[in-house]
């Protein structure tokens, strides 16, 4: 990350992180294929009307991944092996805790928030039962999370890709023995998913534990290090919020998708689903832009760390642009993949599609451009941009604009996601050259 040529390194470091992504959704999606295969489109609906809500529950303490690795991209950039070790004995306990919290949370929040975002009563009884079940395992969720950003931070984005692989596999192979052997519905979805979570989870912490350098994770040293809790909190709480902002967001934005019924809350969660794919891809970038940028902005090398910023807009612009096409393009093949019962959810679910893939590129910038900054150690600034740009923007697009007679349609409500996009890309990117400037002007003087 320090050295070398850069549009090599950023490409070789970023493909395991998009098959990751890729394998992981690829998983996730299995759940709702075999639900949809052997139990019906209601399924299908029954388990994507949970995202918004689970992501609106885990996101805050998931951000915190977030401050644990810039933190150690920061440590291993200056050379101090004592910061690195402290963050990395500071970030297991942080997880540890933060799946207690979420597991009770998740469990007693599940009923009531998906009755607050007016969940057609069909698919009601078998969300709760997906969501409570997906719960009891979220500490799974949150060590590889810690892990795996500790890893991509120290330039390993190969193991998490191995480990989830491995857990992937036994997802899949659970999803259809406990659908079809025991009968079961969702809750056998869900239960495959926790399972294969404890798995991955299992192997990336072996992972740190068996490393030789400063990111050795050794079980009895694990303590809450007050300065590294302190870094990890201050970078990663923001990114947290804003994440869990996001989620808000997509809570209303679920509740307007909720009144057009649950034919068309089918459609959409397969669209969502497929969404998915090309957001992990260009997040991925996103990724590689906090850790590289972290790791220079250690060794004050502010110069290359702009210079990787540039070349990963680049990638997730000619990534974005391919993908959009493809998945629209392709639209009605790719949905029929989730819904074999209902051509009026595919139909709906293209409505979406048509609206969303092809700008889905300005999403891509967006987040570069947050990575960027973040890996600066500047992340309130990206918090406050993105909640008002994107968040503010959607939730007052309901609150005036849908609710006008005419404009109450989902060709309406699927525009705010483009137009917030575009809007937070350019402040952002604004506020970045402002930053990036800064820093340049000191490393100059530096020398």
């Amino acid at each position: 990350m320090l050295r070398g040529p850069l549009l090599s390194g950023i490409i070789l470091y970023t493909i395991p992180v998009i098959l990751t992504s890729v394998l992981q959704l690829l998983f996730n999606a299995a759940d709702l294929i075999v639900v949809g295969w052997f139990r019906g489109s209601i399924s299908v609906g029954a388990v994507g009307a949970t995202n918004a809500v689970t992501n609106l529950i885990i996101n805050l303490f998931v951000g915190l991944s977030v401050g644990a690795g810039v933190a150690v991209a920061h440590g291993l950039g200056s050379g101090s092996d004592t910061e690195v070790h402290n963050t990395v004995h500071t970030a297991m306990p942080t997880a540890l805790v933060g799946g207690a919290v979420l597991t009770v949370a998740g469990i007693l929040l599940s009923e009531p928030l998906l009755v607050m975002m007016k969940t057609p009563e069909e698919t009601l009884p078998l969300s709760t039962v997906y969501m409570k079940v997906y719960f009891c395992g979220i500490t799974f969720t949150m060590i590889y999370n810690f892990c795996a950003a500790i890893l991509r931070a120290a330039g390993d984005t190969k193991s998490p890709l191995i480990y989830l692989c491995i857990s992937g596999v036994v997802n899949v192979i659970l999803n259809v023995i406990f659908v079809t052997a025991f009968e079961m519905n969702v809750e056998g979805v869900a239960l495959a998913t926790v399972i294969s979570q404890g798995i991955s989870a299992f192997l990336v912490t072996r992972a740190l534990m068996r490393r030789e350098d400063a990111c050795r994770l050794e079980l009895r040293k694990m303590r809450f290090y007050k300065q590294q809790l302190l870094k990890i909190v201050r970078i990663g709480l923001p990114a947290g919020i804003q994440a869990s902002l996001f989620s808000i967001s997509n809570v209303t934005i679920q509740s307007a998708i909720n009144s057009f019924g649950d034919v068309f809350v089918s459609g959409n969660s397969a669209a969502v689903s497929i969404e998915g794919f090309m957001y992990v891809t260009l997040n991925a970038f996103h990724q590689t832009a906090v850790n590289y940028v972290g790791q220079n902005v250690g060794a004050r090398q502010y110069r290359r760390a702009n210079r990787t910023v540039w070349i990963c807009f680049g990638c997730v612009m000619a990534t974005g642009l391919v993908m959009g096409a493809l998945v629209y393009a392709f639209g009605r093949e790719l949905l029929s993949i989730y819904i074999t019962d209902s051509p009026q959810a595919i139909a709906d679910g293209m409505i979406r599609l048509s609206f969303v893939s092809l700008p889905y590129v300005f999403l891509g910038l967006m987040d570069v451009s947050t990575g960027a900054l973040r890996g600066y150690g500047s992340s309130i600034a990206p918090m406050i941009i993105c909640v008002l740009g994107v968040c503010g923007f959607r939730i007052g697009w309901i609150c005036t604009i849908f609710q006008m007679p005419g404009y109450h349609t989902p060709e309406c409500l699927y525009t705010s996601y483009p137009v917030s996009w575009v809007i937070t890309f350019v402040i952002q990117l604004t506020f970045y050259l402002f930053m990036m400037r800064k820093f340049t002007d000191s490393e100059t003087s530096l020398k």
